[in-house]
């Protein structure tokens, strides 16, 4: 059930405001509730009316998405029902990585599944009485770039099924919500459609300056209390609310001792992504729109990826101004820039002339989701962005590699061979964009460097010939092709001609 202001829905009869509640006392108006119709809810049409009708995933939010599009203010009073239905968690489930570590529960994918369908039938039971009880998060650390450790958190099998469930539940509103320049996470959309999106807005509009911001610590230091008012904006049934603070509130388990959090999510969750979204659409996305539109005395592109964001500026006194107002702003709701990671540079079309002019040489540049964009030429001559595989991803990929080739030294050269075309094909798949050939190449040729230098070193009595290691190379190894379009080409495709920096 939706609960829209002055506005009929399908499932709430038009309301009657009391006596004298218009005009003179406006806070009349929040104390008058819509009466349900008996034994309905606003998306009666797309739900199950009886136990012979299965229920459809996929058009039963449907409704949901249409009351989201048309009344901005609407509150969802009746979605709890659309995350314990059975067929719900069942899809969640099977969309599940097979190979995923087990969460503080010891549960599998494969073990689960052996009696599917008792599970999910106690699972949804559970849901429906409130008897859902969500298990800390099992914490573990991954390598960085830059060397240091990134905690992230592997959840109990079932809290991984409810939250894929919600997630799928929750989308149906916020995608209605969510603006055009905000990509991280979300269906459709891609880190290479927000690097495209950069791209496209450098390249067209008016951009003299850019902003290269990140949030320092952004998981770690979601403030709970604001994220739950941003929710309850659009979300009125409690018990979505209590479920979502249950996984807030479950903590960690680290070294065999349970750390109950007060700020921030677990990154690693199906829910952490999408409440960050919310965070960041309220903290942030609903304030630059704002800004861009009051105070900005030129053209201005914003592109956000989760907690990531780049902005570009045509002149240099807005970008001046929208630092110091981000600033504030950020900081209201519990968040930071990271000192060192954010940095506003010239750079755009103009930059290069301008920088020599005032003899100071090539314009700087700035790295944002594994590249670093550059001020280039194409062969013609014309302005283009440069877009060149990071190096310290670069480093840190090549470094993980060489750790595991060591591990796998005396694996049969098949096994070794199946991993490494693996690490080639994923890492070409992602950097294999226009112009970066040659870095993509130079990476596939560090690679086969490294295997060759672990064949050498397992054997000192059988000698490894160069012509034997280009005929592995040639077998194991992909060859580099581009596998991304030119930026425009997508962006034109994938917005049908409508802006995605703004």
């Amino acid at each position: 059930m939706s609960q829209g202001r002055g506005k009929s829905d399908r499932g709430v009869v038009p309301k009657k405001l009391p006596n004298k509640a218009a005009g003179a006392i406006p806070e009349a108006a929040e104390v008058v509730e819509g009466r349900p119709r008996a034994k309905g809810n606003a998306n009666a049409a797309h739900t199950r009316r009886t136990p012979s009708r299965p229920y459809d995933v996929h058009s039963a939010l449907d409704g949901i998405r249409q009351t989201a599009r048309g009344d901005r203010q609407a509150r969802f009073t009746t979605l709890m029902h659309h995350v314990h239905a059975v067929e719900r968690l069942r899809e969640a489930y099977f969309a599940l990585k097979r190979d995923a570590a087990a969460g503080v529960d010891g549960q599998t994918w494969h073990a689960y599944g052996q009696e599917l369908e008792h599970n999910l039938h106690d699972l949804s039971g559970r849901l429906a009485r409130g008897g859902y009880h969500a298990k800390p998060v099992k914490r573990v650390y991954i390598d960085k770039a830059d060397g240091s450790k990134r905690p992230l958190g592997v959840p109990a099998l079932e809290d991984k099924i409810v939250q894929r469930a919600a997630v799928e539940v929750l989308n149906a509103i916020y995608e209605q919500d969510f603006l055009g320049f905000s990509y991280g996470f979300r269906p459709g959309k891609s880190a290479h459609d927000a690097l495209d999106a950069v791209t496209v807005g450098v390249s067209i509009k008016r951009v003299n300056w850019v902003l290269d911001a990140d949030i320092s610590k952004f998981f770690d230091t979601i403030e709970h209390d604001w994220l739950i008012k941003f929710i309850e904006h659009r979300v009125a049934d409690t018990r979505i609310v209590r479920l979502i603070r249950k996984w807030l509130n479950a903590g960690v388990m680290e070294g065999g001792r349970r750390i109950q959090q007060e700020l921030g999510t677990v990154q690693g969750g199906s829910i952490s992504p999408l409440l960050a979204n919310i965070y960041l659409h309220y903290a942030f996305d609903l304030w630059v729109k704002q800004w861009r539109e009051r105070h900005a005395r030129g053209d201005v592109i914003v592109v956000r990826y989760a907690d990531d964001w780049v902005a570009g500026f045509q002149f240099k006194g807005d970008a001046e101004r929208f630092q110091r107002a981000v600033a504030a702003r950020l900081e209201h709701f519990g968040l930071k820039l990271h000192p060192d990671k954010t940095r506003l540079i010239e750079f755009g079309r103009f930059a290069r002339v301008n920088r020599g002019r005032r003899g100071q040489g090539k314009p700087d540049t700035f790295d944002f989701l594994g590249f670093t964009h550059c001020c280039g030429t194409s062969r013609t001559g014309r302005f283009m962005v440069l877009r060149l595989t990071s190096g310290k991803r670069v480093r840190a990929k090549l470094l993980a590699v060489k750790t595991e080739l060591r591990r796998r030294m005396h694996q049969p050269i098949a096994e070794q061979g199946a991993y490494l075309r693996a690490v080639v094909s994923g890492h070409a798949r992602y950097f294999a964009v226009p112009c970066n050939g040659a870095r993509v190449q130079a990476f596939r040729w560090q690679v086969g460097r490294l295997w060759y230098r672990t064949l050498v070193r397992r054997s000192q009595k059988k000698h490894l010939n160069i012509k034997r290691m280009h005929r592995l190379l040639t077998v194991w190894l992909p060859p580099v092709r581009i596998h991304h379009p030119y930026p425009g080409q997508r962006l034109i495709v994938t917005t049908r001609g409508r802006s995605r920096m703004r």
